[in-house]
């Protein structure tokens, strides 16, 4: 009698963990709608070019402060264009140019030229792609996959339709989650991103490290209008484990009135 009656609650147990497993499960319509909202992402391209200058600002986790001047370009080409990002060299920090190359229906590509702090031209140029780009740009939070948002060429993508968060900064959102087959040690796992229902550009994004724990959240801070035009002011990254903080702060000039 007693063995009947583990026989029957094991099988109870059993039959709700599958229950369990197949309600996490996403539905095939979030997938579909997923990989075409990352696609469409993906494909945004940039309608002129854009060179703009500003300053990484940069506080560690034990509250120092750096302030580093950078510029920024926008290349567009016929097919691909180019987001580039480079620094000016200091006082022991060499200068530093990321060129992030996007072209339809292909992977990122990203390369870093780095200088050894003086003048000369740069010392080392690595071309990397996909997750060898989790390292950081200029010593900051920001990583070259970060600026090049890598997570839209996972495989793995899905619009959460059980996110209980889904207006951001007062706007109604599509979340989207991104799914890395293949994270490294230190990576992301997964990437958590809100993307404004009526413009479709992201707003917030969380990326999660390999315990599943939050470990870096990024958002699309203030515009400000330049020329008629409302234009990003800033962009902001937040390290979770390291308590550190990077602001890549752009500022436009206006053009004088006639």
């Amino acid at each position: 009698m007693t063995s009947w009656r583990i026989l029957i609650v094991s099988g109870f147990l059993l039959l709700g963990s599958l229950v369990a497993s197949a309600a996490n499960q996403p539905s095939q319509r979030s997938i579909v709608e997923g990989e075409a909202l990352a696609a469409e992402l993906r494909m945004m391209k940039p309608e002129e070019n854009l060179e703009v200058k500003g300053f990484i600002k940069i506080r560690d986790g034990d509250g120092k402060r750096t302030k580093v001047r950078f510029r920024y370009q926008i290349v567009v080409g016929d097919k691909s264009w180019q987001s580039i990002y480079e620094t000016q060299p200091a006082a022991r920090r060499g200068a530093e140019k990321l060129i992030v190359v996007k072209a339809e229906n292909q992977p990122n590509r990203y390369v870093i030229l780095r200088s050894n702090g003086t003048n000369t031209p740069s010392a080392e140029s690595l071309a990397m792609s996909g997750d060898r780009a989790m390292v950081p740009f200029a010593n900051s939070d920001f990583w070259l996959a970060d600026l090049g948002l890598e997570f839209l060429h996972w495989p793995k993508q899905r619009i959460v339709e059980e996110a209980k968060i889904k207006m951001r900064k007062g706007r109604p959102c599509k979340v989207l989650e991104s799914v890395n087959p293949h994270p490294g040690g230190a990576g992301y796992t997964r990437v958590r991103s809100w993307i404004d229902a009526k413009t479709g550009k992201p707003i917030l994004a969380e990326a999660y490290g390999p315990d599943d724990k939050l470990l870096k959240e990024f958002e699309v801070g203030s515009l400000t209008k330049v020329n008629g035009q409302w234009e990003l002011k800033n962009l902001e990254m937040r390290n979770a484990r390291t308590d550190s903080h990077t602001i890549l702060e752009f500022n436009y000039e206006q053009k004088a009135t006639e």
